[in-house]
């Protein structure tokens, strides 16, 4: 009974601590908060997680561990590369959706600790780019795409796909848009991107 008590308990805190984080950001959150959403006092929040930040570690482990398996599951499918930047698209931006504060953190952890991407590496369904690379010079060779080597096709992915999320203030500020238009103009991204990034790529 102990058992079932304190892996239900480690689950309330992690759903408490994912909602505050995804509203206050880590620096907005507070412990006491994530202690009364949860049912709990404060001590027994510390007695399963010492800091916010191995608390915040453990809430990016749980949610990075359901979104790297989907896309390295795109990246190796038998599908062609514009299914690939389609689908790839479209389930990552669905994902940070739902869980906005995961590219922030990221980049946060990597400017803090260089050796962050090695622990990210070693996870399960860490994402392998060397299939997706040797289809991107298949379809280069057959001239099905233009000339352009796997690794700058996925940092394309990658950056379009990645930096509105992390840059929010900074994009609603420029475009001049309420968080309400900024979330349809993300939703609108799952296919405005892929089509930027085969348009670029496809022979005309």
């Amino acid at each position: 009974m102990t058992k079932i008590k304190d892996k239900n308990t480690e689950e309330q805190i992690l759903t408490a601590a994912k909602e505050v984080f995804q509203t206050k950001g880590m620096d907005g959150a507070r412990m006491q908060e994530i202690a009364d959403k949860a049912g709990i006092n404060k001590a027994m929040l510390h007695y399963y997680y010492r800091s916010k930040q191995m608390l915040f570690e453990a809430v990016f482990k749980n949610a990075f561990s359901l979104l790297a398996p989907q896309l390295n599951a795109i990246l190796n499918d038998d599908s062609t590369i514009e299914d690939k930047i389609r689908n790839f698209t479209s389930n990552y931006i669905s994902f940070i959706i739902k869980h906005p504060y995961l590219p922030n953190f990221i980049i946060q952890e990597l400017n803090r600790n260089q050796d962050f991407v090695l622990k990210l590496k070693g996870s399960k369904g860490f994402p392998n780019l060397e299939k997706f690379k040797k289809q991107v010079d298949e379809e280069v060779s057959k001239g099905i795409i233009k000339p352009i080597s796997g690794e700058q096709l996925f940092i394309n992915i990658l950056a379009l796909n990645v930096f509105p999320f992390v840059g929010k203030p900074l994009v609603m500020a420029l475009a001049n848009v309420s968080n309400e238009t900024y979330q349809q103009l993300m939703e609108d991204r799952k296919t405005q991107v892929a089509n930027f990034i085969i348009n670029s790529i496809k022979h005309i």
